[in-house]
């Protein structure tokens, strides 16, 4: 039986929702267009207005669709480190892996990067997993980031300060 959900994305199965890439929602053309240049956007918008939902949306249509690979992260976990750099790194590139091997079965990220961290420190495990992975992959690698204003202090500067490395 459906119910209207009040916290966290849709489960399509089990929420009433309005699609989260239709044209009213998330102008995902424009999206697309952005991805294609290999351009960064910003979904910015009020809380519980489906903006997880439209990610996971449309992560799992990118997926689909086969040109890239997009996975999707919630970083939202490194919240609670703070001033701690290395146990924010941990916690999301943790949820990174997970993520990675959610969408699309990718263990490579699960194997990698515990070495990355423990040789690159946690200043510069975030640039230098991203760096392997995309060099590892044939595909573009898209990634959509959530939650990152739920990072604070030190850790939320070692997110932000990451350079691309290709």
């Amino acid at each position: 039986m459906r119910s209207f959900n009040t916290a966290g994305p849709i489960r399509r199965e089990e929420h009433y929702h309005v699609p989260p890439l239709g044209p009213d929602r998330l102008d995902a053309d424009e999206v697309r267009l952005l991805i294609r240049q290999r351009k960064y956007f910003v979904l910015h918008a009020p809380r519980q207005t489906g903006k997880t939902s439209a990610l996971l949306a449309l992560r799992d249509e990118l997926n689909a669709a086969g040109e890239v690979r997009c996975a999707y992260v919630n970083v939202e976990v490194g919240q609670t480190a703070r001033e701690d750099v290395a146990a924010g790194m941990r916690a999301i590139l943790s949820a990174l892996a997970s993520g990675a091997r959610h969408a699309s079965g990718d263990e490579w990220l699960a194997a990698t990067w515990p070495g990355i961290l423990e040789r690159a420190g946690p200043h510069d495990a975030l640039r230098e997993t991203l760096t392997r992975w995309a060099e590892s992959e044939a595909k573009p690698i898209v990634l959509l980031i959530d939650e990152i204003d739920a990072l604070v202090g030190d850790t939320l500067l070692a997110v932000l300060r990451q350079r691309p490395g290709v």
